[in-house]
This record gives structure tokens, sequence and C-alpha cells, in this order.
């Protein structure tokens, strides 16, 4: 390893030449309080920033080993001094001030939102921990301006270091508070199978956020707190005891949904939506403070919208929709171009497949005619020909033949009185549980809709991926992958729409999922393994190399880039967007065996 004084001679033979010259600082370097890598320069000012890290032994850092004892923890603690470290960069900007053209002076680090999630911007393990970075060299138009490096590279990002990845600066309590509750999140999700409950939302819960485009939580003297319905109230023991806010000690309690159907009523504006959306990042742990970091959902839950347009491969929808005018089948559907029911089937359809078992449905995004057929239009429409059978026909049998759990919002169909579990009303921002009150409605004012089931629902038929039709290459380059924001993945030479996948919360997420495809494309599909078992071999590598793993360019130690982890089911839906799939069903494989 170089030292300190061997980068400085560098900057200084290199000051004012060509900008390429910036090439000849890669490599690590002790500058006494870290150790320094540079493992990517950048060829061009304007170009995407160089990539660099900092690293500390422990023996050094001296972070307490139970920060990081396990593998929820250690994902807590990176995220953790991640933020911390977001926190300090803009402080060292107005410190060490760079000047130059492009992106020069750039330094950043990919930072997270309001949800928890293992990111690749910094890494905790026995022996060290460590920052990734992305670094603007200074120049003025091409030119390398060594001043400007030096006050970048020997002074800002040791400044950096010293702050972030000594123990000895941080408020122990806090950070401490920050890691309990991810871990404390981690067992109630753990515990909801066993205790047959899809999700778990905390008396004094803040669920609203304080506008349409942010997860940020709307301020607590304009919100409602949460408060379980009696009925349905349950408790978890935690492994860490709790702030004084969640009641303190080591019990929390609040409302428990059970397994099975469960509607969510109400009047508009009164809250439904607003719950629904919290249940569907409830996948997820939450930062201190959030308002939601004890609502707790099943791993596997799935938000279902109706999707326009979508493509659709060789998916069978038969369950939902049978045979088509013309004859067409639907038992292995394809369609470049999806009406609102044939795709929101598929997606039902394509979550099962990769392995969910709780759905969540709203009524303001799903195509009416698949939701429900009233009574007066079934006598209008005859079932001969009408090849949809609505979800109400099949909600039922979803649980009991599938064991899959469904949680609806709906505010203007009772006729779903007649085949859910539990109903949940919202009254002005409040939770009232009115199961018995929905029943005796149904019972009162009979729907007279006819059940439109033909045969069983059956089995999902798996299907097995083609790994020619994944081709990341563009022009001369044989994997390209850029994202748009949280809408799109320009993935080879097409695009992947991904708007409509809505449990993805960050862009580096986005990016992870293109990059996951790709993976799986070239190493795990093989014409053997199903898309399930592509999923588990992705889930699998990903647990044990880390995220680290999804750059086939970076070097093995070096920085991997920005990635979030993505769930197996929005890595499942933005493939089966991908128009280029092509997939063979599976023979005689059932995919809930």
């Amino acid at each position: 390893m170089k030292t300190k004084s061997d980068l400085q001679a560098t900057l200084r033979r290199i000051d004012r030449r060509g900008y390429k010259a910036y090439k000849d600082i890669a490599g690590a370097y002790d500058l006494g309080v870290c150790n320094l890598y540079i493992d990517r320069v950048q060829g061009d000012p304007f170009a995407a920033p160089s990539l660099v890290r900092l690293r500390v032994p422990h023996s050094a850092a001296r972070f307490p080993a139970h920060l990081f004892s396990n593998r929820v923890r250690r994902i807590a603690l990176q995220d953790y001094l991640i933020r911390i470290a977001y926190s300090e960069i803009r402080a060292l900007r107005r410190r060490f001030p760079v000047g130059g053209s492009g992106k020069s002076g750039h330094l950043d680090i990919d930072v997270g939102g309001q949800e928890v999630i293992e990111r690749s911007a910094a890494l905790v393990t026995s022996d060290f921990v460590e920052l990734r970075l992305a670094v603007g060299l200074p120049a003025a138009g091409r030119t390398v301006l060594g001043d400007e490096a030096a006050r970048l590279l020997l002074q800002a990002l040791p400044a950096l270091a010293e702050r972030a990845l000594y123990y000895s600066r941080y408020d122990g309590a806090r950070i401490g508070s920050f890691i309990d509750t991810v871990e404390n999140f981690a067992a109630i999700q753990a515990d909801l199978p066993a205790r047959r409950l899809i999700a778990f939302v905390a008396d004094g819960s803040l669920l609203p956020r304080a506008a349409g485009n942010t997860q940020l939580p709307l301020d607590s003297s304009r919100a409602v707190l949460f408060e379980s319905p009696p009925s349905l109230r349950v408790c978890f023991e935690v492994p860490n005891q709790l702030p004084h806010k969640w009641g303190g000690g080591n019990r929390i309690c609040g409302m428990g949904l059970p397994e099975g159907v469960t509607l969510i009523v109400g009047g508009g504006f009164h809250g439904k939506s607003t719950l629904l959306d919290a249940l569907a990042l409830g996948v997820y742990p939450h930062v201190p403070d959030d308002g939601r970091e004890y609502v707790v959902t099943r791993p596997d839950a799935v938000k279902i919208r109706a999707e326009d347009g979508r493509r659709i491969e060789k998916v069978d929808i038969s369950g939902f929709i049978s045979l088509l005018p013309g004859g067409r089948r639907t038992d292995c559907f394809s369609t470049d171009d999806a009406s609102g029911s044939t795709s929101q089937a598929a997606n039902i359809v394509e979550a099962l497949e990769a392995g969910s078992r709780l759905l969540l449905l709203d009524e303001d995004t799903s195509a009416t005619n698949f939701m429900v057929r009233d009574a007066r239009m079934q006598a209008l429409v005859h079932k001969d020909h009408e090849p949809i059978t609505p979800f109400i026909d099949r909600v039922r049998e979803l649980y009991s033949e599938l064991g899959v759990s469904t949680v609806l919002v709906m505010g203007g169909c009772g006729d779903y009185f007649d085949v859910a579990d539990t109903v949940l009303m919202m009254r002005e921002y409040r939770a009232v549980e009115v199961t018995s009150e929905a029943r005796r409605v149904a019972a009162e004012i009979p729907s007279r809709r006819s059940q439109e089931v033909g045969r069983p629902l059956g089995r999902i038929t798996p299907r097995v991926p083609q790994s020619r039709s994944i081709d990341a290459s563009r022009g001369r380059k044989e994997v390209k992958i850029d994202i748009r924001g949280m809408d799109h993945i320009r993935f080879g030479q097409h695009d992947i729409d991904i708007r409509q996948i809505e449990q993805l919360v960050d862009p580096s997420q986005v990016r992870a999922v293109g990059f996951a495809i790709h993976l799986a494309g070239s190493r795990a599909m093989d014409g053997k393994r199903t898309i399930c078992e592509v999923l588990d071999w992705t889930d699998s590598l990903l647990d044990s190399h880390g995220l680290d793993a999804l750059n086939p360019f970076a070097r093995p130690g070096s920085h991997p880039g920005n990635f979030a982890r993505p769930r197996r089911y929005e890595i499942a839906a933005a493939l089966n967007r991908l128009r280029t799939l092509k997939v063979r069903p599976a023979a005689n494989v059932d995919s809930f065996s």
C-alpha cells in the first residue's frame, strides 16, 4: 500500500497535465486516519465521478461488536454510517470548497430515504468499516488541478473518515436506538406467520405522509395517530427496549391483521389508502421517528393494480379470464398491449409465481370489471358472453386453497362483505372493526349476484425464462444498463417501464433490479430453472456475496457502484415487463409444492 506522500507526489507530478493523467492515482493509500482506495478514475471531468473507498480497521474504529452481531444489525449499522457520512459531506463541502469544471469537487454517498435497506455504499465486516463514495476529480477545462485534488483527497476525505468511521465521534445512545429499532422490526416481522397475522400496526403510529410526492411523515400536530380496534389488538415481545413514545420496556401493542380476506372500508378521504400504502411499505424497516417504524407487514406482500398497455408473456390467466372472443386461449396468454383486466390478472399470477402469499389491492387502481360484476350487469350480460371470473369470486379460494391472503381497499362495493373475514372501517382516520356489522348488512341486503366460478383456480403454472431473451448489450458495450429515476430501466436497447411497481422505493433499488436481471440471465437461466428458482438463486447469491456481486465490471473487493437491495418480487415484476422476455411453461412442475 502506498503512502500519503506518494499520492501527494503523484498529484504534483500530474498537475496541469491532461485529465487522463489522473489515471496514475488509482490504487491504495495509507492516509493515517484511514486507508483510501481509488478504484475507478473518471476519464473526463464531465463523466460519472470517480469511485473511492475509505476504510478503517476495527482496532482503530472501535465500533462495539454488539452493533453488528447479526445480519439485521449489520445492515442497520451500515445504513446509519451512510446517513452520518451524507450529513458530514454537506458540511465538508463548505469547509473544503473545491472549484473547477464539470463535476470537479463532487463528493457524495448513496444515501437512502425513510426505509432502511441494505446498500452497497457502506460495508461492515469483522475486520473493518468502509464507506464507498463518488468523487469528482478537479479540472480546469480538461486539465488536472493537482492542488484542488489534494485538498479533496488528502484533507476532505480523511476529515470525513474521522467523523464517520470512528465510534468515539458517535452518540452511543442514538446509534444504538437506530439499530435496535430495525432489529425490533425484524423480530416482529419474523413472528407474524406463527401468529397467523399478515401485518401489525403499532398504537401511536403516524401513517400519513407530508405530501403525495414524499415519504416524509406529516407533522404530528396535524395527524391522527393510529389506535388499534380493541378486537384486533395484539402485543409483541421485542428483543430491545423501546423508547418512551412506544411505551418503554420490551412489549409493543397495536393492531394485528389476521390471515384471510381483509376489507378496508370507509368514506372518501378518511384514510383507507393511507393505511394500505403504509402496509405496502411495511415490508421495509423505517428509520426511528418516521411514524411507520412499527408498521410491519409480511415480507412477501405484493401490491397489485391494473396496468393498461404492459406486455404479458405466456402467463396462465385462465383462472380469472377464460376463452376470449375469436377462440383465443388464456392458459398461455401473451400480449404486447394488455387491458386493465388482463394486466391485473397477470400481475396476480406473476406475484404468486414469484412466491407471494399476500396481495394488497385498492379499488381506485383496479379494473372495475375485474373486481366484480353486480347482479344487474350479470342479468344484462350473460356469463356465456363474459370471459372474466371477477376477483370477488376467487379471493376466498386463493386463501382456502393456496394460502394467499388479501387486503382490499373498498369504498364502493358492498358485495365484498360476503367474502371478507375481517372488515376494518376508517372513520376520520381512526380504525374501527366492523366485521359483525358488515355481515349483518350482507344478510339484510343480499347482493343478488351469482357466483361466476367455473373450474377451480388450480395451481400456478411455473414458467422457464430463456436466457437468449435477456440481452443488456447496446452498441459496442456488452452490458449497458441505465435508470431514469423511479420510472424506467434502460436495459440494453430496451426500456422497462416500472412506474406501476409501487413497492420500489429507491433509485438504487431500481439500478440493482436491472443488474440483477442481467446477472440472472447470464448465470442462472439455464433453460431448466423456473422463474421462482431463478429468484431463489438470485436471493442466495445476494445473501452470500452481498450487493457487490451485481456489478459485472467491478473487481472483487472494489467499489461496486450504488445499489440498494431489491426484493425478489420487484425483480420478477421488472423481468416480466421486459418486452424481449421469452419463456416456456415448465412441464409437470408444481411451484406450490
